[in-house]
């Protein structure tokens, strides 16, 4: 069974920096797009992040570009999305999820998707 796992959330402070990791099993992970999606409370789920199934392209929301990195490790079937210089409204649940029609930024193109990891940033 397809499963993606996300992890590394928490309570930080503005400024400071957040590493969020999503482990896959269940799939081929090296076919697979995978990218990331927030949502904050009231607002619909939005892109931050994609990456192609090789790592060779990557593709960020206006918001989140210049503050994060999204890669990934094949060999450990995990992408990770690096935050920094985090702001109050980067608060959110974080979710990673899977397409196997490539990385973009439309909910619509991927697959599975986890269950999400809070990310609340403090003034």
């Amino acid at each position: 069974q397809e499963q993606l796992v996300e992890s590394g959330g928490g309570l930080v402070q503005a400024g400071d920096s957040l590493r969020l990791s999503c482990a896959a099993s269940g799939l081929l992970f090296s076919n697979y797009g995978m990218g990331w999606f927030r949502q904050a409370p009231g607002k619909e789920r939005e892109f931050v992040a994609g990456i192609s199934w090789r790592g060779g392209d990557t593709y960020y929301a206006d918001v989140v570009k210049g503050r994060s990195t999204i890669s990934r490790d094949n060999a450990k079937n995990t992408v990770y999305l690096q935050m920094n210089s985090l702001k109050p409204e980067d608060t959110a649940v974080y979710y990673c999820a899977a397409s196997i029609s490539g990385s973009g930024s439309s909910r619509a193109k991927y697959n599975y998707w986890g269950q999400g990891t809070q990310v609340t940033v403090s003034s």
